[in-house]
């Protein structure tokens, strides 16, 4: 199942879509990519609504953030 998982992080909110079993799963995940980060929501993804603002996937590996990205990857 995907769950949305809205964090704030350096004063600036957002949000990520990722697998987990369950919410905090999901919501551990975001946490171990960004301990900084305080989390604010976990929720099952809305496809409607989640279209209308795009989100971005945790990083997996480091690879992808030194391609380019602001520490979270598509």
């Amino acid at each position: 199942m995907q769950f949305t998982v809205g964090f704030k992080l350096n004063g600036k909110a957002d949000h990520v879509v990722l697998d987990g079993q369950d919410a905090l799963a999901a919501a551990l995940k975001v946490k171990a990519e960004l301990p900084e980060a305080l989390i604010m929501y976990v929720r099952p993804q809305n496809r409607r609504g989640d279209t209308r603002h795009p989100t971005h996937a945790l990083a997996d590996d480091a690879g992808r953030r030194e391609a380019g990205g602001s520490g979270i990857a598509a």
